[in-house]
């Protein structure tokens, strides 16, 4: 059977009965901050793409860490992590711990007319595969959490972030937070608190359209005949009329950065941009947790009046960095692989949380 490298695992780390399996597509190698190597494992896909697992030492009663990050291919990759999780359970690991930098389907967690919640699918999938603990970052809504039945520690890329506008950015004290939407000015508000800078909040730009009409849910449809009870008169939901955008706050002559979780679709970013530029902003950056930096992403934020974005890398993001110069990369590879030694050696991970505040 012919591996194929991109689905290889680089597999196991022995240390002290802890053993660490990180794809070969991996945007960072925590093995390697932890002095450990790596061990003996495969993944590939078979003939028919079917995904083969192949453990080739024991884990018998081991802690082992799943490194994970999410390629562009999403459902190959849950699909390899399912296997493996499941090819450790029954290999009898003590303890099967994801490290999911960038946790795949998190924008799905809320129900959206006759969608699913697809995030506590996957959710439910990790935990009957066999995982026991997982590690990630910067959930898109923190009560993701409460998907899971065991413990889940999700870590937080601001002080890097953070460090980074401080260190990188000149003249950052002229500079002022931006939200691109009410939603996330709790974010932004906790980047301006702790840079001492002042915060703006973009307002009038709908990501979703809320309109009953298109929703689907007049059912059963209105012209359809009934008899008996015809049915309550119920108050009629006004729709949403999006308002004109209007920057909330003063942008003039001083830097914006806007702050976000993911940036995928760089439309709204590139859209927020022009409208800060207008605003008289001289200088603008994009802070986020994960780039995945999809389609053309690279060309629009080229040609944008964006003069930085600035991702860590807990999504591997190589081709579009070389696609627009304009993307910086942050390494977060310490903090997962304290949180790896801290669990491991069942230490506190308060440390790795401390002066994070509820809304962070």
């Amino acid at each position: 059977k012919q591996v194929i490298q991109g689905n290889v695992y680089l597999s196991f780390a022995k240390n002290n009965n802890v053993y660490c399996m990180c794809f070969s597509h991996c945007s960072f190698f925590p093995p390697r901050r932890l002095g450990v190597e790596l061990g003996k494992s495969v993944v590939y896909q078979e003939s028919n793409t079917e995904t083969r697992v192949e453990v080739k030492e024991s884990v018998r009663g081991q802690d082992v860490f799943i490194i994970q990050t999410i390629p562009r291919d999403v459902n190959t990759a849950v699909m390899e992590l399912l296997v493996m999780a499941y090819a450790l359970k029954t290999s009898c690991a003590k303890n099967i711990i994801g490290v999911i930098p960038y946790f795949p389907y998190s924008k799905q967690c809320k129900m959206r007319k006759r969608g699913s919640i697809v995030c506590k699918l996957l959710a439910s999938m990790l935990a009957k595969a066999g995982l026991t603990h997982i590690i990630t970052m910067d959930l898109h809504q923190k009560e993701i959490q409460g998907f899971f039945n065991f413990p889940v520690d999700n870590l937080r890329a601001s002080p890097f972030l953070i460090q980074y506008i401080q260190e990188e950015i000149p003249d950052y004290r002229n500079a002022v937070i931006v939200a691109k939407s009410p939603s996330a000015a709790k974010r932004a508000q906790s980047y301006a608190e702790r840079l001492r800078l002042g915060l703006a909040v973009m307002h009038g730009e709908a990501h979703h359209s809320e309109s009953d009409m298109a929703d689907g849910r007049h059912s059963p449809p209105l012209s359809r005949t009934t008899t008996g009870h015809t049915g309550l008169e119920l108050p009629l939901m006004m729709a949403k009329e999006k308002p004109p955008i209007t920057v909330v706050g003063d942008v003039g002559g001083r830097i914006a950065i806007i702050v976000d979780d993911i940036i995928d679709d760089v439309e709204d970013f590139v859209a927020a941009a022009d409208i800060l530029k207008e605003r008289g902003a001289y200088k603008i950056y994009i802070m986020a947790t994960h780039g995945l930096l999809s389609a053309e992403a690279p060309r629009l934020i080229e040609e944008s009046a964006i003069d930085e974005v600035v991702v860590t890398n807990t999504v591997p993001h190589e081709v579009q960095k070389l696609q627009c110069p304009k993307i910086k990369t942050v390494d977060v590879s310490m903090i997962l692989a304290e949180a790896i030694r801290r669990i491991h050696n069942g230490e506190s991970m308060a440390y790795l949380f401390r002066n994070i505040a509820v809304d962070d």
